[in-house]
């Protein structure tokens, strides 16, 4: 809890802008999507925009995810960059996930950030929101290892 809570302190967040559509770009529906349940309890979230949430969000894959987040700075050259869209209702489901930018050199780490974002749910309820989209930049090394642009410490 203590590194979730040193990396929230740390966060940084680009300047936000309107999502890109691409008709190419690789989109899921939550239809097609097997049914996938993290095994903890969430607490809500008090965000009141999106940007807010993007950090509730990003912490809690954070904490599930621990052994795969990169530690320390990146480096300058990453395997993978994807920008993705996640749509979260009521009850902190994904019901819709939309790539603005999938790394389409790497299908599988578009496939593992997929599976990432679903078993996480679900994420903390958009409370004061109802439902919520965010956008996050997923930074992937060639060893596997990610940082969420939410919570990055940077590159080399």
């Amino acid at each position: 809890m203590a590194v979730v809570a040193a990396v929230v302190a740390a966060c940084r967040s680009a300047p936000e802008t309107p999502p890109v559509q691409d008709s190419k770009a690789p989109s899921s529906d939550s239809a097609a999507a097997p049914p996938v349940a993290a095994a903890t309890s969430v607490k809500p979230s008090a965000a009141a925009t999106a940007r807010e949430y993007r950090k509730d969000a990003a912490a809690h894959i954070y904490s599930l995810n621990s052994q795969r987040i990169y530690q320390g700075k990146l480096p300058a050259m990453l395997y993978a960059i994807g920008v993705l869209e996640v749509d979260i209702d009521r009850q902190g489901r994904v019901s819709r996930l939309h790539w603005s930018r999938a790394p389409r050199h790497a299908p599988e780490v578009v496939a593992e950030i997929e599976r990432t974002v679903r078993a996480a749910a679900p994420y903390p309820v958009p409370s004061r929101l109802g439902k919520v989209t965010y956008v996050d930049t997923w930074l992937w090394d060639k060893g596997g290892n990610f940082q969420l642009d939410t919570l990055t410490e940077g590159q080399h």
